[in-house]
């Protein structure tokens, strides 16, 4: 989503006229995480999934490295508070009310003290509350993918939110088909393994959800108009 509020709300209206064509059954909505950086309203986008309660489907959040990143930050982790900002921290920031030239020229404690205030305690709670993985099924949701050959109740942390070339490379059998976001493309990409659904949306303007159904399966996009200012998709 990257702080693309305006195809998520679109996504989700599409969302829910599709499930209300289908027969009725419990419908889960699993969002990959990267709510926030990059894009526009990273603040709108936190406090509509916070508050986002579909009479039809539970929703359920996982956390991605950019979610990582901001809560390291506001534990006044310097490195992560450099990385952060490097990857689009700026614009979240700037959702918040804090514009980046504001914190030029002041004390590394200041910047955590104007981060940490401008950032409600319900927004940094419920990115604390997201899931690292989610499984139903044949399927499991992920940020970023899983380190092959290693059991999904030994996948560490870091793998499960920042993992990329010897996930997106292997061609092993994980047991289960991981949906996963984090390493961005023009297309979805629909591998025996694996299916990739971020398209990129902060930067291309389409926003991807797949439905899955028994056997059945399929994607939703919002597209809206693409933010010129980013020269590439940049994972």
């Amino acid at each position: 989503m990257h702080g693309r509020l305006d195809l998520l709300k679109d996504l989700l209206e599409r969302i829910a006229a599709h499930d209300a064509q289908r027969p009725p059954r419990e419908t889960a909505i699993v969002l990959l995480g990267d709510l926030i950086d990059r894009g526009p309203d990273s603040r709108g986008v936190v406090e509509f999934v916070r508050t986002l309660r579909p009479a039809y489907a539970r929703v359920f959040l996982i956390a991605g490295n950019h979610e990582e990143l901001l809560l390291r930050a506001l534990e006044r982790d310097d490195g992560s508070l450099q990385i952060w900002i490097a990857s689009g921290g700026d614009t979240t920031l700037r959702s918040y009310g804090v514009p980046f030239a504001s914190l030029e020229g002041i004390g590394l404690a200041e910047i955590f003290r104007r981060v940490g205030t401008a950032i409600p305690a319900d927004h940094v709670s419920f990115l604390r509350s997201a899931a690292d993985s989610i499984r139903c099924g044949d399927y499991v949701f992920v940020h970023a993918g899983v380190r092959p050959g290693v059991a999904l109740a030994a996948q560490t942390t870091n793998d499960l939110r920042w993992i990329r070339r010897p996930f997106l490379q292997s061609e092993l059998d994980h047991g289960f088909l991981v949906v996963h976001g984090h390493s961005t493309r023009t297309e979805i990409e629909e591998k025996k393994s694996r299916i990739g659904i971020d398209t990129g949306a902060y930067r291309s303007g389409v926003l991807t959800a797949l439905w899955i159904e028994d056997d059945a399966r399929g994607f939703l996009q919002a597209v809206g108009a693409p933010d010129e200012s980013w020269t590439s998709i940049l994972e």
